[in-house]
C-alpha cells in the first residue's frame, strides 16, 4: 500500500514539484499551502508522512506546526525542509517533534531516503 504524504509549503511551485516527483514514486500526497490548512485537514485523517516547510509567510511556521501538532497529541513522522540553515535549527526542529531535516534544494535521492527512513521508524514503533 502506498504511504500518504503530506507536503505543507507556502511556495507554490514547490508544492507542485514535489507533489509530481512523490507521485511518480507511487506515494499518494496531499499539498497544503499553510500551516493551518494542514492543522485543519487532520479531522479527516493524518497522513504517513509530512514535509513541513520551516520558514513560511502565512499565520505559523514550521516550528509553529510541529509545536500545534504535539500540543493536539498528534505523532507524524515529519520531515523538515529549509532553504535557510541556521546554526542549530535542525536540533530545535528535533526537538519540536520532527524525524528529519533536509536543507533545500535537496537530492532526490536524499528525499526518498529520509521518506524511508521515517516511515520505516514509525512502523517499527507503532509494531
Amino acid at each position: 500500500m502506498a504511504e500518504h504524504i503530506a507536503i505543507v509549503d507556502d511556495d507554490e511551485s514547490i508544492l507542485r514539484a514535489l507533489s509530481r516527483l512523490l507521485k511518480t514514486y507511487s506515494f499518494q500526497v496531499k499539498t497544503y499551502a499553510s500551516g493551518r490548512e494542514f492543522l485543519d485537514s487532520l479531522k479527516a485523517g493524518t497522513p504517513d508522512c509530512l514535509i513541513l516547510d520551516l520558514h513560511m509567510k502565512h499565520e505559523m511556521s514550521g516550528l509553529e506546526v510541529l509545536h500545534r501538532l504535539a500540543g493536539l497529541g498528534f505523532n507524524i513522522p515529519t520531515i523538515v525542509a529549509t532553504a535557510q540553515d541556521e546554526p542549530g535549527m535542525g536540533h530545535r526542529c528535533e526537538l519540536a517533534g520532527a524525524v528529519g531535516f533536509l536543507v533545500k534544494p535537496f537530492s532526490v535521492e536524499s528525499l526518498l531516503e529520509t521518506i524511508r527512513s521515517v516511515t520505516t521508524s514509525a512502523q517499527t514503533i507503532s509494531s
